[in-house]
């Protein structure tokens, strides 16, 4: 059973469908723990309706503080996975070595294009479509201590047409990153893939 645990900003929609398909079976998983630098959010609220434990954790202004905090939080909770669901703050050294090779993130593009500092959520569907790309899509990777870094483990291609705008680009984006997602802790939950 995997021991999961999660970073998450806002509204955390990738956290929620792997919670989700943790509770009806769907994946064999443990949600233990929901870190978010922010009190009142969708993520928190989710998390707390279904019995996770909850940690808020301001980053600022003190990251090497936190970062204590987050790592400490996540070992005491005893997480084995760290998934990032728009988790706005790079992560701090201990927190990273600690957990190194096993912090998922979900990046709303195809990286390496549309990534890095201040490619997040709604700027990364504007960006795509301000390029006219023909398509873009999901992108599941191990996070490291750069911004949209660190090894692909997954992506998935979503097509565009010109009649797109970006509201329709991030709903199809947010849910093939969600199912993407899904799809790789199942694989990495039955050894068909390795962290």
């Amino acid at each position: 059973m995997l021991k999961l645990g999660f970073l998450a900003s806002n509204n955390g929609s990738a956290m929620r469908a792997i919670v989700d398909a943790a509770l009806d079976r769907r994946l064999k998983a443990e949600p233990l723990l929901l870190v978010s630098n922010k009190d009142e959010t969708g993520a928190v609220k989710f998390a707390r309706e279904r019995g996770i434990k909850v940690q808020i954790i301001p980053t600022l202004p003190n990251p090497d503080e936190a970062d204590r905090k987050i790592c400490d939080a996540l070992m005491s909770a005893n997480v084995e996975i760290v998934i990032l669901s728009g988790y706005l703050r790079k992560l701090g050294e201990r927190t990273l070595n600690h957990f190194n090779g096993r912090i998922l993130n979900t990046h709303p593009a195809l990286l390496p294009k549309f990534g890095g500092k201040g490619m997040y959520g709604r700027r990364v569907h504007e960006a795509v479509w301000a390029a006219k790309e023909r398509e873009t899509g999901a992108t599941i990777h191990v996070a490291d201590g750069e911004y949209d870094h660190g090894r692909i483990l997954a992506q998935h291609v979503v097509p565009l047409r010109d009649d797109m705008d970006v509201e329709r680009i991030e709903s199809l984006v947010m849910a093939a990153e969600q199912s993407l997602l899904l799809e790789t802790l199942i694989q990495i939950q039955s050894g068909q893939l390795r962290l």
